[in-house]
């Protein structure tokens, strides 16, 4: 079960997000040392520890544990962050977002979608 925020102190959470999130050197809009371009403005949840991170980079090195995939058959549950205003998008929406957040018009980084294998099974 993921941990919710308030039983999280101590764990390292990002106090100016409203969801658990971690990452290594994060920018107000979810950008990270490891991907930080105008455009890399998401953090996926995590369906391992319900945790937010802006890459895959960030989990291998902040949590304790191997990283999960999203299962096609969960792709309704909200689990992609838009770090300019908020919103939540479920799997299938930010997939088929072409790039932009539907709430704030946010434009995504077009390139994550070659790897979002890492955290998407989209076979």
């Amino acid at each position: 079960m993921a941990p919710e925020r308030d039983d999280a102190e101590g764990l390292g959470f990002d106090a100016r997000f409203d969801v658990p999130l971690r990452g290594v050197g994060v920018d107000a809009d979810t950008r990270c040392e490891h991907y930080d371009t105008e455009r890399d403005v998401i953090a996926i949840k995590f369906p391992c520890c319900g945790v937010y991170f802006p890459c895959f980079e960030c989990h291998e090195a902040l949590a304790d544990h191997e990283a999960q995939r999203w299962p096609a058959d969960r792709f309704d549950d909200p689990a992609v962050l838009c770090g300019v205003c908020g919103e939540r998008l479920s799997v299938a929406s930010y997939l088929d977002s072409g790039h932009t957040c539907r709430s704030c018009g946010a434009a995504f980084n077009p390139g994550c979608a070659s790897h979002a294998q890492r955290y998407f099974d989209t076979t």
